[in-house]
């Protein structure tokens, strides 16, 4: 039989995702029950990561955000960090984006809904695209390329490419591509409401 003749692979030639779990070290499966809950555990602490800097943003329970500086109290989540922004190509775009509201908004409803999205499994795609690009942008303000600032004193950058917002991106982009919602949590049952829109999966 050549690869021509081969027949396509349909839903009833594939192998259950249990049974696939189950049969695992025998077949060679990709994913085995533990490496599902390692990602499962790893998809919420990473949600729980993207939801606290919301929380802490709004209301300035003190740790990053002092009470007085927060969203709720008229304090801007973007100013902080736009504002020194004094390296790199978009530098000046950057800091004449901190503290506009528009970029308040965006920011604050990103962090949430990235949040929210990975602690209860749905949206994966969603919030692997949207929070790859504001890791992106977070990347470009701290510029790790540059050690030192417009005024010579050292950026403290300890790697010129890979620091942790590219990380972040790289766990967002890999929960998606393995489905990580589907082990604790609504990740098949999304997948069924949303069927016909598979980027929303």
């Amino acid at each position: 039989m050549t690869i021509k003749d081969q027949p396509s692979l349909t839903s009833a030639m594939q192998v259950p995702a249990q049974r696939a779990a189950e049969t695992a070290p025998v077949h060679g499966a990709v994913m085995t029950p533990t490496a599902a809950r390692v990602l499962a555990v790893l998809r919420i602490a990473t949600g729980l990561m993207f939801l606290w800097a919301f929380l802490d943003k709004t209301f300035g329970f003190g740790y990053a955000t002092p009470s007085a500086r927060a969203w709720i109290h008229g304090g801007s989540p973007t100013k902080g960090f736009l504002s020194s922004v004094d390296v790199g190509p978009l530098a000046g775009t950057l800091r004449s984006w901190a503290g506009a509201p528009w970029a308040d908004w965006l920011f604050m409803i990103g962090l949430a809904a990235i949040g929210v999205a990975l602690i209860v499994g749905a949206g994966l795609r969603i919030a692997a695209v949207t929070g790859a690009l504001m890791m992106l942008l977070m990347w470009l303000a701290e510029w790790p390329l540059a050690t030192t600032t417009a005024a010579g004193k050292a950026t403290g950058s300890t790697n010129p490419i890979i620091d942790y917002h590219l990380m972040y991106a790289i766990v967002l982009i890999a929960l998606a591509a393995v489905y990580a919602g589907n082990t604790w949590g609504i990740g098949r049952r999304w997948a069924e409401f949303v069927r016909h829109n598979r980027w929303l999966l």
